[in-house]
């Protein structure tokens, strides 16, 4: 089964970032890579899905028009809607996915979630992430590669199950001992045009 609400709570509870996303370098490396592969400089709609303590919300504020973060545990949401407080275009949700369906957004950053899914909730969700992202919009997912124990996938599995079921061109595809990145755009999977940065700016 998918992890519920309960254990993020358990773990909020126990420590106010318990993965340390503000102090590692690890994270603060990660943010830096994910941001750096976004195609466009600009995006009108963002959603960050399973967005903990807001440290890579902040900085997809910087890129968006509205942004909202969506997390599970409620306290989470209290601690992410401080990070980012005085950004009136940015809003923290508590929503778990796949029960709430996604919106339609022009960016859609699953980062560090999607293993958190069983498999059967998982394949909901790219059956909703196929119809979220309006065409020539961006889809960005990140994933740590080490197993856990009490995660039902690990980031390979998932990235996996991306690849398969998303007929997109895709922007960039990084791989490190530690993670996996991905990104997308919303396109025919032909249209290499439309994963170009270059070609946005008729280089090519």
């Amino acid at each position: 089964m998918s992890l519920p609400p309960s254990f993020f709570d358990a773990m909020y509870a126990a420590a106010d970032d318990p993965w340390s996303m503000r102090t590692r370098w690890y994270e603060e490396r990660k943010y830096a890579l994910t941001t750096a592969v976004l195609p466009r400089r600009r995006y009108a709609d963002g959603l960050e899905v399973g967005c903990s303590v807001g440290e890579l919300t902040a900085r997809l504020a910087d890129r968006c028009d509205r942004l909202t973060g969506w997390d599970a545990s409620a306290a989470v949401v209290e601690r992410a809607t401080a990070r980012v407080a005085g950004r009136g275009h940015v809003r923290i949700e508590q929503a778990t996915v796949p029960a709430r369906p996604l919106p339609q957004v022009d960016l859609l950053v699953l980062s560090e979630v999607l293993y958190y899914l069983d498999a059967a909730d998982l394949q909901r969700l790219l059956t909703q992430v196929a119809a979220a992202v309006r065409p020539g919009g961006t889809l960005l997912a990140v994933h740590w590669r080490h197993p856990v124990a009490e995660y039902p996938q690990t980031g390979d599995a998932v990235h996996q199950a991306l690849r398969a079921a998303l007929p997109w061109p895709r922007v960039a595809a990084h791989e490190e001992p530690d993670l996996l990145l991905d990104c997308w755009v919303a396109a025919d999977a032909g249209d290499l045009r439309a994963a170009s940065v270059a070609a946005a700016e008729d280089l090519w």
